[in-house]
Formats: C-alpha cells, sequence, structure tokens
C-alpha cells in the first residue's frame, strides 16, 4: 500500500473523515437496535413466565427445566440461566402496571435496567430511568448517580424551594438538590472559596454531572459592570429547559444571611443588563460549606430574588441518611397538613 493512502493528504482527510463518521454512527445504531431487540425480548419471556406463574403454577423447578431445554436445543443461545429468566420476570412485573415506562426501559441497556430495578421505590426507578434516557449516561455515571443519592438530594431540594422559586415562570423542581456532592475533588482541609472555585472548573465535567441535566457553563468570575463598579460572579451557568443564567457563588464557610445580599444584587444586575428579552428571570445557588436549614428558611421568606441555599460535600453521604432526611422532611409536612385539616399525602420511601 502506498504513503500517500496510509497518510491521506491535507486535501482528502475531510472527506475520508466524513465516511469515517457515517460507518462509525451505523454501527453506533446497529447496536441500539440490537440492545432494543434484546430488551424487548427479556420483557416478552419475563411477561410470559409472570402469566405460567400465575395461570399454570410454574414455579423455580420448571423454569430450571426451561433453562436446560434451552441449552440443550441451541448451545450458542448464552444469558438464558434459570436466575436469568427470573430475573426477566421481576423485570415485567416492576413496571407492567406503569403504562410510560415500558418504552423508557426499551431505550436503556439490559445492565442499566437490572440496576435500577434494584432500587426500592418505584418513584426512585422512575427517576434514573428518566435521566438515563435523557444523558444517555453509561452505567458508570448512573451508579456514581445512585450512589451519591441524587434521588434524594433532589427531593429534598424540592420540598425546600422558596416561595419566590415556585413562582417563577419556568418550572423549576428536579432541577436543584439540597447538597452538591464534590467527592471527586482533591482539596485541602480547610480550603479557599478561590480553590473551591479552581477545582470545579478543572473538573468541569464532573461537577456539570453533578449539577444535571441541561446546564451549559457560561464562564468563571463573570463580570458585570454596575456604574462605574465593577463584580464577579463566581460561576455563570445558563439552563437550557429553564431557558435562564444560573449564578453560583461559592462560600467555604456555614451559610450567614449576610450571604444573600451579595447573591441577590447579582441576579438584579444580570437580569437588569445581561438577560436577553425571550429569556426567563436568573437563578441564584449560594453553595456553601454548611447551612442550617432552619437559618436558611428565615432568611429566604422575605427574600423577593429567586435563591437557593445549598450546601456541598466532598464526600460522599449514604444513602440511608439521605433517606433518613427526607422521610423525616416528608413526616414534618404531614404533620404540617394534618394540622391545618389537610388529607394525608404519606410520601415515605
Amino acid at each position: 500500500m502506498s504513503k500517500d493512502i496510509q497518510n491521506p493528504s491535507d486535501r482528502l482527510e475531510p472527506q475520508f473523515t466524513t465516511i469515517l463518521t457515517q460507518i462509525q454512527q451505523a454501527r453506533q445504531q446497529a447496536y441500539q437496535r440490537i440492545n432494543q431487540t434484546l430488551v424487548e425480548l427479556y420483557w416478552n419471556i419475563g411477561q410470559y413466565i409472570s402469566i405460567q406463574v400465575q395461570t399454570e403454577g410454574w414455579g423455580q423447578s420448571i423454569v430450571e427445566e426451561l433453562a436446560v431445554f434451552l441449552k440443550h436445543k441451541d448451545p450458542h443461545i448464552k444469558g438464558f440461566s434459570a436466575r436469568n429468566i427470573w430475573t426477566m420476570k421481576q423485570f415485567y412485573e416492576t413496571y407492567q402496571q406503569n403504562e410510560k415506562l415500558p418504552s423508557l426501559v426499551a431505550e436503556l441497556g439490559w445492565t442499566h435496567n437490572r440496576r435500577i430495578m434494584s432500587l426500592k421505590t418505584a418513584e426512585e426507578r422512575e427517576f434514573y430511568l428518566l435521566l438515563c434516557t435523557r444523558q444517555k449516561y453509561s452505567i458508570r455515571e448512573l451508579e456514581r448517580l445512585i450512589d451519591s443519592g441524587t434521588f434524594e438530594r433532589t427531593m429534598l431540594g424540592d420540598q425546600k424551594l422558596s416561595e419566590t422559586v415556585k413562582q417563577l415562570p419556568q418550572p423549576v423542581e428536579g432541577v436543584f438538590k439540597d447538597s452538591y456532592i464534590f467527592d471527586f475533588l482533591d482539596l485541602p482541609v480547610p480550603h479557599k472559596e478561590k480553590e473551591l472555585q479552581q477545582a470545579l472548573v478543572d473538573s468541569l465535567k464532573d461537577f456539570i454531572l453533578e449539577l444535571g441535566i441541561g446546564f451549559a457553563f457560561i464562564g468563571r468570575e463573570y463580570r458585570l459592570q454596575v456604574g462605574l463598579d465593577d463584580f464577579f460572579i463566581d460561576l455563570l451557568f445558563f439552563h437550557r429547559q429553564l431557558q435562564c443564567m444560573v449564578a453560583f457563588e461559592l462560600k467555604t464557610k456555614k451559610f450567614s444571611p449576610a450571604h444573600l445580599g451579595q447573591l441577590e444584587f447579582y441576579l438584579e444586575a444580570l437580569d437588569r443588563d445581561i438577560k436577553l428579552p425571550h429569556e426567563n428571570p436568573s437563578i441564584g445557588v449560594l453553595l456553601c460549606r454548611e447551612k442550617n436549614d432552619e437559618v436558611v428558611e428565615y432568611a429566604l421568606s422575605r427574600s423577593a430574588s429567586p435563591a437557593i441555599i445549598s450546601n456541598y460535600e466532598t464526600k460522599l453521604i449514604p444513602k440511608e441518611v439521605l433517606r433518613k432526611k427526607l422521610n423525616e422532611f416528608y413526616e414534618l409536612l404531614e404533620g404540617k397538613r394534618m394540622g391545618n385539616g389537610q388529607e394525608s399525602k404519606d410520601k415515605r420511601i
């Protein structure tokens, strides 16, 4: 083979790259179709086994016979052990009563589905199914989301939204978290705000994964000019679904009500001078090392700015701790409803 064919000239490389891209895309589409077909097959087998268990009294021994039969009749068939077949039955039974979920599970790989299926509650399973189908997360990314308690932290964030945030024209439920996990950062203890800011920018991919769907980075120390004075927002993002700017201010100490005034000023300047006419009002997130929820509630109760106060952790919070915290919050809300004579809406998980 000639040297020119092995190493195409600059003139030919763009055309060659176009063909290479088409091949790679077709291969990926073929893989996705195969994956969807397999998941549909597992669903159908699970449905059949479930019906046989209910109507014909099939049990473990018959499923074991089925597994032996399949292996004997077609040795090339792999992945249909008795254990896997029972998992397919569980797969079908887990989702068959929710009409919108079967279409979601068909978009994910079997490994993703098995991991999500193992979660405790229907609400949690639906949460991660939606996340993965929208963002095409890898199994490794999904594992991190689950291990870091993304569901619990997001539900807590929704429960603690201020009235000002709830009244925004853009619906923000499911976007912000009560606490953020930065276990991917190698920060000294203690650390300064500049060190935290630099570390987050250096690990922007992991930071955006932690923030969630829709965040696009605009800049660090984003400059605002008001009169003759300059001010700088620590980190500025745009959220595609919310269609608004989101300003993050970093505090490496415990939340103080005095911090809120600075963030409110930045939001006012963004909306007056930077926001485009078609965009929604800007939202501010104050990320603190610690926070007292009662102090936060007092501080936000009379704030006219759409601000969110969250804390950050540099290590994973055990899921059971987050689950307990969320259930305690649900119980508190339930007590308030009952005290006001409202109907019970127990949401404990």
